[in-house]
């Protein structure tokens, strides 16, 4: 299944991922560090939601209190409460 997820305090403006077969795919922020989001994404891939969003949950960039691997993790939690 699809998903987009409208960021929150980070220079990329949403991450949209698929979740297929249990199992994390095509993870694509939009703005932000490009070769960072690509290096993001190919480590996620094929990773488990769950296992995905424990590892980046509460890493943070600079002054900011999230990131975009954190925010990736709120997304991934948001969508596993609401299956």
């Amino acid at each position: 299944m699809h998903y987009t997820y409208p960021t929150k305090g980070i220079c990329a403006a949403k991450v949209d991922f698929d979740i297929e077969d249990g199992v994390l795919k095509n993870v694509v922020f939009l703005g932000g560090c490009d070769g960072n989001h690509k290096g993001l994404a190919a480590l996620m891939e094929g990773m488990q939601p769950e296992e995905a969003a424990k590892r980046m949950k509460g890493i943070t960039c600079g002054m900011r209190n999230s990131s975009c691997p954190d925010q990736l993790a709120v997304a991934l939690e948001d969508v596993l409460q609401n299956q």
